[in-house]
């Protein structure tokens, strides 16, 4: 802080910012920062913590909020032909209060895939806005071409891609069911914390199920560009739908 003016923190690198007063080995504060998003090394003002800390923090928070309220760029989808859906609910408010709301789609819906999309795909790939709708704005765009081009070369069959909105995980249970999926593979935005609002999940299932319980589905998390990055996700993701293919079966039965 300089003329006791606060820094504007937005333009910090705040990882690496060591707000201990006189710390005795700055280097080695540093040094653990970049291992962490945890909030240390920051320093107190007696039982408190100071401005700066305190503004990281309600600035973090509001990140938050923002994905969680926010609404999927859906243009992001038109250039690889997306099909867009919705689940039954009707508007935010429900998504956030009706989770049970967010597996389910009218029997419409459900003939209107059947209609349009791809029967009997080797994967069947979905994006669905889930708690985090800045995480598939951010990162649908860098890991779908990588996916598809890397199927497409080992001669799998790719069905049409579909977005749905207002989507929790388990409509890859419904989608796959209707179309006959080997593989169905869905990015959803995982519920956001205080580090970033851009963390997107992968949920992955041999013949996905409604009749098959919640361990059937194998998981790459922490999707962006400070996690792990949509290129290094992407290749895990197919080494894990050869895997798969290979060994016919998915979640806990699955043996990496």
């Amino acid at each position: 802080m300089e003329n006791n003016q606060i820094k504007d923190i937005s333009l910090d690198k705040y990882i690496s910012n060591v707000t201990i007063d006189n710390p005795i080995n700055v280097d080695i504060c540093q040094k653990l920062k970049n291992t962490t998003n945890a909030r240390i090394c920051i320093g107190r003002a007696a039982t408190r913590f100071k401005t700066e800390t305190l503004l990281r923090f309600r600035a973090d928070h509001a990140v938050a909020i923002d994905s969680v309220w926010s609404y999927v760029d859906e243009s992001v989808f038109d250039e690889f032909n997306f099909l867009k859906v919705q689940t039954l609910v009707k508007s935010k408010e429900e998504y956030i209060t009706r989770p049970d709301y967010g597996r389910i789609f009218s029997e419409e819906t459900i003939n209107y895939i059947k209609n349009n999309c791809i029967h009997n795909p080797d994967v069947q790939i979905i994006a669905a806005d889930g708690l985090s709708s800045h995480a598939i704005t951010a990162n649908i765009q860098d890991i779908y071409p990588i996916i598809v081009d890397s199927l497409e070369n080992i001669g799998l069959k790719v069905g049409t891609p579909i977005f749905v909105k207002y989507g929790r995980v388990a409509t890859m249970d419904k989608i796959s069911e209707a179309l006959n999926a080997k593989i169905t593979v869905l990015f959803v935005g995982e519920r956001p914390g205080l580090a970033t609002g851009e963390s997107m999940s992968s949920y992955m299932a041999y013949e996905s199920s409604t009749k098959k319980p919640e361990s059937q589905r194998t998981v790459v998390s922490n999707i962006h560009r400070k996690g792990t990055p949509p290129v290094e996700a992407g290749a895990q993701i197919i080494h894990l739908i050869k895997l798969m293919l290979k060994e016919k079966k998915s979640g806990v039965d699955l043996k990496i």
